[in-house]
């Protein structure tokens, strides 16, 4: 098994290329799941307030640093949700989850998404700026956050997001937000990486894993990393996540990188940032 190699985000703090992501996975199983992907390899792991397993992925981890795990070695992100934004909300938003968690500290801390009709993403990044700057949590960025979104906050913004996740897959390529991420020095990380497994029967797709001897699951994650997205793919058996983890031990060539290039076609398995408020 490959471990996921760790990669720089913009303020020197590193992170798994791949981690294990917790949306839709059940309060009363994450923390056994959680357990399951620490022990196979995973140091990253996502979940945020609106999963309502904050709980479970806390115990996760404080067992795995009672076992012996460094927690320096675990990265941590959680997100605020839709109805906490504004300075103020979001400060205490950041101390519930903080409470459900568990932990002394958060490796990172997004906002969820825009939320552009309410308007109140640069006081809610202010907030994280805060919590930055007093060491509470050890990288801050958005999720969902189209150019517009990016541009404005940035006008006021002291600290440059570490990261923007946003959905993103071979149907839905965000080829000018992932520019904009690159001149910017934002790391793009990839929700939906599978489009929530509706690519797994793609004919493009499964050609390419008969041909490289894998699945294509791995064939799509395989081209996330390679494509230098970070990832969270979700899983809930103990070979699925051994088998998403393994992905470094093979590259895609030139031509099959064009071959999902050319699958891109806009189309999304989530809401589009501008409708969720």
């Amino acid at each position: 098994m490959h471990l996921a190699p760790k990669v720089p985000l913009n303020n020197g703090v590193t992170i798994d290329a791949l981690g294990y992501g917790v949306y839709k996975v059940p309060a009363a199983d994450c923390a056994d799941l959680v357990s399951t992907a620490l022990d196979i390899g995973y140091r990253t792991v996502d979940t945020a307030a609106l999963y309502g397993n904050e709980e479970g992925v806390g115990q996760a981890v404080k067992g795995a640093v009672a076992a012996g795990t460094p927690r320096e070695d675990l990265f941590v992100t959680s997100k605020v949700w839709n109805d906490r934004h504004g300075y103020d909300s979001t400060l205490a938003a950041f101390d519930e989850s903080m409470g459900r968690l568990g932990l002394d500290y958060l490796d990172m801390f997004l906002i969820h998404w825009p939320c552009p009709e309410q308007g109140k993403y640069i006081p809610t990044y202010r907030a994280l700026e805060t919590l930055y700057r007093e060491g509470r949590v050890r990288a801050i960025g958005v999720s969902n956050f189209e150019p517009e979104h990016l541009h404005r906050l940035l006008d006021t913004a002291e600290v440059v997001p570490a990261v923007n996740q946003v959905e993103l897959h071979p149907w839905l390529q965000q080829r000018e937000l992932r520019a904009l991420h690159a001149q910017l020095g934002i790391a793009t990380q990839a929700w939906s990486p599978l489009a929530r497994g509706q690519l797994l029967d793609d004919p493009v797709l499964a050609g390419l894993a008969a041909a490289h001897g894998r699945s294509t699951a791995q064939v799509v994650l395989r081209w996330h990393v390679q494509s230098g997205h970070l990832v969270i793919p979700k899983a809930s058996s103990r070979e699925r996540m051994s088998a998403n983890l393994d992905v470094f031990g093979f590259a895609l060539t030139d031509a099959d990188m064009a071959a999902v290039a050319a699958m891109d076609s806009g189309r999304r398995s989530g809401s589009n940032p501008n409708n969720v408020n």
